[in-house]
């Protein structure tokens, strides 16, 4: 049987660069904690990430 989880990403905000980590399999758009710019938003069982993956952490 597969398990099902999800992984936390970290990303780098397109616009300040800011890093910050946000959930694979966000339900809510993720914004930006310094501009506010949308880093992701949710679409079907995954998010739809619009800024730069760094990591995929463990």
């Amino acid at each position: 049987m597969r398990e099902l989880t999800s992984k936390f990403i970290k990303v780098r905000c397109p616009k300040c660069k800011n890093e910050q980590t946000m959930f694979g399999k966000a339900s809510t758009s993720v914004k930006c904690l310094v501009c506010e710019k949308i880093l992701a938003e949710p679409e079907g069982g995954k998010a739809k990430i619009k800024a730069r993956v760094l990591e995929v952490l463990e």
